[in-house]
């Protein structure tokens, strides 16, 4: 499995030309699929899945992204001979030293595995938007470690707010992460993301730390999480986020901010300290436009400078605020979604 990964990396390192020539492959044998321009994201998906382990959450997104394109380029199983073959013949070209004649069988299993695991995707996910490219237009430090990027989709995303989608820098081609955009659909059809660099996180320390304006990320169709709006009915809302958790959340006040629907919606906004408080001036704006109907509540879990009314964690802020009746959603780290078992949630004592 070593040798596999290996012979992976070093083809990845050349992924312009490898991807052209796998690519060329197919259509010197009249396997016209694919268009050229997603090329390089199929090529390094499947890829990545087959060589690469990764997380589970990441090889989710993934494995969404193949199934979308396996259903809407028209794949069928029998496809799977040739994709299997130009792998194998890209791998062995571009994988250098690195290549080993027992490592062709490998190839050609794990690529028909991953292409019958992305049938099955295709079929579970069904009809919907495509993989798409986005030009990234701004890139904002908005604190330490903390990026807040505003891209704009080469075609339209289809997307709820609550929902998250797939995306994927090409500098770490192949390896994909879950985001939720923090905003509904904008005229402009912009999206944005916010990406906290985590340790030892190789994609998002990538999209805080290295991408810039003009460079192209791609993402992957858009996808239930849990955080839609329709569970809620009418009910008040109560949104507890933590960390970059705000994202999804924020999205869902601008959602009721536009709906016909009258509701008061309480959003307990968790940070360390003042400064990890990345997205203020956004909440600042929100409360001031909706305050009618809109309360926003710190927590600061380790900041003794800040009122006295905001010190706390997020957990004792959030069930604090809470009122029978309201639907809660919460997002941020495992002890934060854990909360929404508290009996309190529940009408318990």
């Amino acid at each position: 499995m070593a040798d596999l990964e290996l012979s992976w990396a070093v083809a990845l390192a050349a992924h312009g030309r490898a991807s052209d020539h796998f690519w060329s492959f197919m259509e010197d044998r009249s396997a016209r699929f694919l268009p050229q321009q997603l090329t390089p994201m199929f090529f390094s998906t499947l890829g990545q899945m087959v060589a690469g382990r990764g997380d589970p959450a990441a090889r989710r997104a993934a494995l969404s992204v193949l199934g979308r394109m396996y259903r809407r380029l028209g794949l069928y199983p029998y496809h799977g001979t040739v994709v299997a073959a130009a792998m194998v013949d890209t791998v062995r070209r571009f994988g250098g030293a690195s290549w080993e004649p027992d490592l062709a069988g490998y190839w050609e299993v794990g690529c028909r595995r991953v292409l019958r695991l992305a049938e099955r995707a295709a079929g579970a996910l069904g009809d919907g938007p495509h993989v798409t490219v986005a030009e990234v237009l701004e890139c904002e430090a908005a604190s330490d470690g903390v990026a807040v990027l505003t891209v704009r989709p080469a075609r339209r995303v289809r997307s709820l707010p609550g929902q998250a989608m797939p995306v994927c820098t090409p500098r770490v081609a192949g390896q994909w992460r879950w985001f939720s955009p923090a905003n509904p659909a904008r005229a402009d059809g912009t999206v944005e993301f916010h990406v906290r660099a985590v340790p030892e996180g190789l994609v998002s320390s990538v999209l805080v730390e290295r991408v810039t304006p003009g460079e192209v990320l791609w993402l992957g169709p858009a996808l239930d999480v849990g955080l839609s709006l329709e569970r809620a009915g009418d009910a008040d809302l109560l949104l507890a986020a933590g960390g970059t958790g705000l994202a999804p959340l924020r999205a869902l006040v601008e959602q009721v901010a536009a709906s016909p629907i009258r509701r008061r919606v309480t959003l307990v906004v968790g940070a360390r300290t003042l400064p990890d408080l990345y997205d203020a001036v956004a909440l600042d704006k929100l409360q001031q436009a909706h305050g009618d109907w809109l309360t926003v509540v710190l927590a600061f879990s380790d900041d003794r400078d800040v009122e006295p009314a905001a010190q706390g964690d997020l957990l004792s802020a959030a069930l604090y605020h809470y009122q029978p009746g309201q639907a809660v959603y919460v997002c941020g780290s495992s002890r934060l979604i854990e909360a929404v078992s508290h009996p309190r949630f529940h009408g318990g004592s």
